[in-house]
């Protein structure tokens, strides 16, 4: 009898855990799928990102050794060198402008003339012409003008570089010989000055004025915007 009465008083919790047992049950495996999900989804864009990353350096690669074949025997009369990541530097101040000036001197514009539509036809070949982002001309100076303490000269130098980035800008634009490609350049050829932000040192660590003033014709491509969209539709 007192064994009837246990038994009776003890079924309704059993019957009640049983359900809650399967409800975390069923919540684990929720979880659990949402983890999955979330993994494979993780490595795809990972997976993709590494796609893209190896395209960019290939075609980094590909675009250095072009222009490294257009150029090379050019550079040493122009005063430019060639990074590896196909910067073009024009870094002989006395032939680009005068002094505290934005007005293009005529070896620079002859310069210009040679170089600036070939390296247009390089970057409108099939394999580059979707990938560019921005063609950057930029202008750079050294960190002094005349004797003004550095918070003035920086400024100084900011509206110089502007101004003759501008004025090379303007220069290349005109040219005959990229009438063509004219549309496409306004959407992607931008001019930036730089002032005293990006000197160049010496390996004392002292900078070096004169190689500090330069014009760079940079190139960036929509590698990053690409895998920027790829981790924000992954969110």
């Amino acid at each position: 009898m007192a064994a009837d009465l246990s038994d009776r008083h003890r079924a309704p919790e059993q019957t009640h855990w049983i359900p809650l047992a399967d409800l975390m049950t069923g919540l684990m495996m929720v979880f659990l799928l949402i983890a999955i999900t979330y993994m494979v989804k993780v490595e795809a864009a990972s997976q993709h990102i590494r796609e893209i990353a190896v395209l960019y350096e290939r075609m980094k690669v590909e675009l250095y050794d072009d222009m490294k074949k257009e150029f090379e025997k050019d550079l040493p009369r122009w005063g430019a060198e060639l990074d590896r990541d196909s910067t073009m530097r024009f870094r002989e101040p006395d032939v680009l402008f005068p002094i505290g000036s934005s007005d293009l001197r005529g070896n620079f514009k002859y310069i210009l003339d040679d170089f600036f539509p070939r390296y247009v036809r390089i970057l409108d070949l099939e394999k580059y012409r979707d990938a560019v982002q921005e063609i950057r001309i930029e202008g750079h100076t050294s960190s002094i003008w005349q004797n003004l303490p550095p918070d003035q000269a920086y400024f100084q130098n900011m509206r110089l570089s502007q101004d003759r980035t501008r004025s090379t800008l303007q220069y290349v634009l005109a040219l005959p010989a990229i009438r063509g490609d004219l549309p496409w350049l306004r959407g992607h050829i931008t001019a930036n000055g730089l002032s005293s932000s990006k000197t160049i040192k010496r390996l004392d660590g002292s900078e070096d004025y004169e190689r500090s003033q330069r014009v760079e014709f940079r190139v960036r491509t929509d590698a990053e915007s690409r895998i920027a969209r790829i981790i924000e539709t992954g969110k």
